[in-house]
């Protein structure tokens, strides 16, 4: 086996390559080549062609960078056709690219962890997505309406008060309450309403029988109406894990010299090889220092955020 081409990629260390299956040829240039895709530490996408000719041997050629990532991309898969490209990363996020013009299809968020892996089945539109949330996502694709996890980020975009009775069925099925979607379109239930239900009327009025289920319904209301009255904080950056992209409450130093949440890099030495997540490099010791500076740097800046202004 020999290495047919050597090229820096990104400016942050690479974390996963995929080639199509699928050869295309230049029909004016006589010229076969693969889609080739590369993802990184630098929240970028890169799509490359391989081409090979007669008399260059093997050219690997910048194609475009695909955006939408706010973080280090950990995954991408080309479609069996080649015409679709799917990406997970550390902002919990999964994106689905057309690789003929690089927009964006769909946006799913489902996830609550760092996605981790994501494959394409070879014989039928189905998507599965991996997490370190500990969850396996399959989704089927309807190439004439848009997935549920892209109706469910459009609609993220929106006041709850201003969903839609379409809007409030992506949510239901989000929460795992998809069993209710029925019901809520026969009662005409849209955002302002939703945000209004209590549990006299999901019994009196909705007819939901099970305790249990009434108060899962409401709790998962109460927590919309948490992030409704919310109001967004700017967590400084060095507060956030670089793995997961969330507030630190146990941080601790690597042998890279970088900070990270303990059980995130934990289950990044346990689960991946030794290499850093920022530098790609390998880490030449598993060992974890406590950063206790750090820690009470977060717990002082807490403290302040609870003060009322």
């Amino acid at each position: 086996m020999r290495c047919l081409c050597n090229e820096k990629a990104h400016d942050l260390g690479v974390t996963c390559c995929d080639i199509s299956s699928q050869p295309v040829s230049d029909g004016e240039h006589g010229f076969i080549y693969f889609q080739m895709a590369s993802c990184g530490q630098d929240n970028q996408i890169k799509l490359w062609l391989i081409l090979f000719t007669d008399f260059l041997g093997v050219e690997l050629k910048y194609k475009c960078t695909l955006n939408g990532h706010s973080a280090p991309v950990l995954a991408c898969a080309f479609s069996p056709d080649g015409q679709m490209l799917v990406s997970g990363s550390v902002d919990k996020r999964v994106i689905v690219y057309e690789t003929s013009t690089g927009n964006t299809l769909h946006t799913l968020s489902q996830h609550t962890r760092y996605v981790t892996t994501c494959a394409f089945a070879p014989h039928s539109p189905l998507l599965a997505t991996g997490s370190m949330d500990k969850t396996v996502n399959i989704w089927q694709f309807d190439l004439k309406q848009p997935c549920a996890g892209n109706i469910i980020e459009n609609a993220s975009k929106v006041a709850v008060e201003d969903w839609s009775e379409d809007d409030v069925s992506a949510w239901l099925c989000a929460q795992d309450l998809a069993d209710f979607v029925g019901l809520f379109k026969m009662n005409n239930i849209d955002g302002k309403e939703l945000l209004n239900l209590s549990k006299e009327s999901l019994t009196n009025e909705l007819k939901i029988e099970s305790l249990g289920l009434r108060r899962k319904v409401l709790q998962k209301i109460e927590e919309l109406r948490m992030k409704t009255i919310s109001v967004p904080i700017t967590i400084p950056d060095e507060f956030l894990c670089p793995i997961t992209r969330e507030l630190m409450k146990d941080p601790v130093i690597a042998a890279d010299g970088y900070s990270y949440e303990k059980e995130a890099i934990e289950n990044w030495i346990n689960s991946k090889r030794r290499s850093s997540p920022m530098t790609n490099l390998p880490l030449t010791s598993p060992v974890l220092t406590p950063n206790r500076t750090l820690k009470m740097a977060i717990s002082c800046w807490l403290e302040t955020q609870q003060k009322p202004v």
